[in-house]
């Protein structure tokens, strides 16, 4: 397992993916990137709520050039476009099981394995894929506005070839998550509820047996169902993690960076739906609560 919050495929045989396509069509997607004009900003937290084992910190400064990145994660519905112009099988789908929150399934369910040591929520479970985020029974049909989750990090690198864009940097992602606030802890300032009102798809209750969802949502909820932070963007913490371009140790190629938290996070065991907070997975891992959002150099 990588991370806090994922398990991972770490014991999964190796696939042979296919190649992207040679030349990337005309995409609406790269079209619809915001534009954000980069610079120096404070990266990284020394936050007492924070998990310095994960490299959080220090603060540092650090300059980002120019680039573009998208205001939403990709959906369900951009996924299902992408998937029908070139043929892409997930791994998900070629391995034949992904990782779902067990108290998602069915009960009875067939063809799910016992509880994933430390983390016993999770349970692979036979055909469960972007197009069955539960598994067989399940489908995305009123899901097109969610955004697509067992995707690999491999998966969205092929979506991003085909698309013309590509991850963001972690950098990248802090910056543009912030959305110009300096060194708060989420993109909206520093209360988890100003006012009373939630601002995030995040775990509500008791983790992991009761989930009030006061926030409106048990699992993945649409990608712009809360306001956009200061400069355009929606969901950067909470609903899904992010798959980003690093490594999550730098000289060490193992796991991909993740950002953002997931609807599954609470403060009792993975408060990382702070701005700074990271984790991280192999990338060839899928599981119910990850996906990614996508970026470009400027135009």
């Amino acid at each position: 397992m990588s991370g806090c919050c994922t398990p991972g495929n770490a014991q999964a045989p190796l696939l042979t993916l296919a190649a992207p396509p040679a030349a990337a069509p005309p995409s609406r997607v790269a079209r619809q990137l915001l534009t954000l004009p980069g610079g120096r900003f404070l990266m990284g937290t020394d936050d007492p709520e924070g998990f310095p084992a994960d490299a959080e910190g220090p603060v540092r400064e650090v300059v980002v050039e120019p680039f573009r990145i998208a205001a939403t994660t990709v959906t369900n519905a951009q996924f299902a476009t992408f998937v029908k112009a070139t043929g892409h099988i997930t791994e998900a789908e070629n391995f034949g099981f992904s990782f779902t929150f067990g108290a998602f399934l069915a009960d009875p369910v067939a063809d799910i394995s016992p509880p994933v040591e430390a983390v016993p929520w999770w349970r692979a479970v036979k055909g469960a894929s972007w197009r069955h985020p539960e598994g067989h029974g399940s489908h995305v049909t009123d899901r097109q506005n969610h955004p697509v989750v067992h995707v690999s990090w491999n998966d969205a690198q092929a979506y991003c070839a085909w698309s013309g864009t590509r991850l963001p940097t972690e950098a990248e992602w802090e910056y543009a998550a912030r959305g110009g606030l300096e060194q708060r802890r989420y993109p909206w300032g520093d209360e988890l509820t100003p006012g009373g009102r939630h601002m995030c798809n995040i775990w509500q209750g008791d983790f992991p047996n009761l989930n009030t969802a006061a926030d409106g949502h048990l699992g993945t909820a649409p990608v712009k169902s809360f306001r956009p932070n200061g400069f355009g963007l929606h969901n950067t913490v909470g609903n899904v993690w992010e798959w980003c371009a690093d490594w999550f140790t730098p000289g060490e190629e193992s796991s991909r960076a993740m950002r953002g938290g997931s609807y599954l996070c609470h403060d009792s065991y993975c408060n990382r739906y702070r701005v700074a907070a990271r984790s991280s997975n192999t990338p060839d891992s899928s599981t119910g609560n990850i996906g990614f959002r996508v970026a470009a150099d400027p135009a």
